[in-house]
């Protein structure tokens, strides 16, 4: 049978990457992004197995709307891996702007906990998914100026602990990943100095890539992961320390 997988921030960098690797191990993609044009066009690409949604994670209604379209699409939806996520400015904790940590829990924290709300019913209906959360390793050691993005990023650690507890035995599986700073365009988008310092934690003296993000995604993704939920699963070039 093939497996229908729900890609957010899928337009690019490591969303993009585990759509084109899933697709690539036989699955039937939905890629999904805020920018409607790049993600219609990336799914273009990968071709008939593949399809565009466009949604903003941060919106409850659209996020069911956007599950309500894959399932009357494939009818159903087995798999989730959520990559949207934003950076937010670098700033210290004493001048860092209101409106810029709300973006940045609304995106990268409420937007998991609405995406899996939605896709749950019909995963447990069937008695089978892989939910896999993009978090980071910023959100188990925190970095400098960017608190509002490590504590996005913890959350997600927790939430998906949690979760992975709550629907064990249900046929569910769900954990997180948690890179190290990784080859993208977000990455790109860094000050020099936040870039440099946390490349410089990197004890393999490199940025990782987003296809060996998908590559670790892609198993948590599959019937060989069978027995793990609730779990953190670092890509970090050595830098984690637990």
């Amino acid at each position: 049978m093939e497996r229908v997988a729900l890609i957010t921030g899928a337009a690019r960098g490591i969303g993009l990457a585990v759509a084109h690797r899933l697709h690539a191990d036989g699955t039937l993609v939905a890629l999904a992004d805020v920018n409607a044009e790049a993600v219609a066009a990336r799914a273009a690409e990968l071709g008939e197995r593949a399809m565009a949604v466009p949604v903003d994670v941060t919106d409850p209604e659209d996020v069911a709307r956007m599950v309500a379209a894959v399932v009357a699409h494939w009818r159903r939806v087995d798999i989730l891996v959520n990559c949207a996520g934003v950076l937010g400015p670098t700033a210290p904790v004493d001048g860092y702007p209101l409106d810029a940590w709300r973006r940045i829990m609304a995106t990268n924290l409420d937007g998991v906990f609405y995406c899996c709300r939605a896709v749950l019913p019909h995963m447990l209906a069937n008695g089978w998914g892989r939910i896999v959360n993009l978090a980071s390793i910023a959100g188990k050691e925190g970095n400098p100026n960017a608190a509002a993005y490590a504590a996005s990023k913890g959350g997600v650690i927790a939430f998906t602990k949690a979760l992975g507890k709550e629907v064990a035995t249900r046929g569910v599986l769900v954990n997180c990943v948690a890179p190290a700073l990784i080859d993208t365009d977000m990455a790109r988008e860094l000050p020099p100095e936040m870039r440099a310092y946390v490349t410089a934690r990197i004890p393999m003296g490199r940025l990782g890539t987003a296809a060996e993000v998908a590559a670790l995604v892609a198993w948590l993704c599959s019937e060989e992961c069978s027995f793990s939920t609730g779990a953190v699963y670092d890509i970090s070039g050595g830098r984690a320390t637990y």
